[in-house]
């Protein structure tokens, strides 16, 4: 309850915005009590990043150790990812933030949470055919255009409802998966050996 209040706050006001006292009154408990407990704002937040991440390596892991092939599986990752991501919009807000909108924690930070997970991902594209020979700089470009596209649509909900409406946003909503799908197999058909 304490990590997912602090999820939604780190989410929604950024890591500078969100208080500590914030996240303590939201679960009854004092700031001090907070601080006891982790220290420091860093390492709450910090926290937060740890079992964001694990929890996302370990669908990449469950994702690996299944019969489907390579392409098979990152598609499934991704689609995964996808579902995952609209059910779990204080995470995926969080996510875009660390990746893209942390440039003073950036210049700061000691540890990267979730570059376990953008590795782990890179690897599974270098496994598939026409990627084994790619760099990680092509496979890490495959991977963040594709994550981009899952996340940016998954926290343009509110937005997008009220730029269409509401039925307009389930027609979208409904529609998406299909297109992210072809997305993904165009993406991995376009291989660094094939352009």
């Amino acid at each position: 309850m304490l990590l997912d209040s602090a999820t939604r706050h780190f989410a929604e006001e950024g890591f500078y915005g969100a208080s500590i006292s914030g996240i303590a009154g939201d679960v009854g408990i004092t700031k001090q009590a907070l601080i006891h407990h982790f220290g420091t704002k860093e390492k709450l937040y910090g926290e937060v990043l740890q079992q964001l991440s694990d929890r996302l390596l370990s669908q990449i892991t469950l994702m690996n150790v299944g019969s489907e092939g390579p392409e098979a599986a990152l598609e499934s990752l991704l689609l995964m990812l996808y579902e995952d991501s609209v059910a779990r919009g204080a995470e995926t807000r969080l996510v875009v933030r660390e990746l893209l909108d942390n440039k003073r924690r950036a210049e700061q930070a000691s540890s990267w949470y979730l570059k376990p997970v953008l590795d782990a991902m890179i690897d599974l594209t270098r496994r598939l055919p026409g990627w084994r020979e790619a760099g990680n700089a092509d496979a890490l470009a495959l991977v963040y255009q594709l994550l981009g596209a899952i996340y940016f649509f998954a926290i343009s909900e509110p937005t997008l409802t009220q730029m269409f409406g509401k039925r307009e946003h389930r027609r979208l909503k409904a529609a998406y998966p299909s297109q992210l799908r072809t997305l993904i197999r165009v993406s991995l058909a376009n291989s660094p050996a094939t352009t």
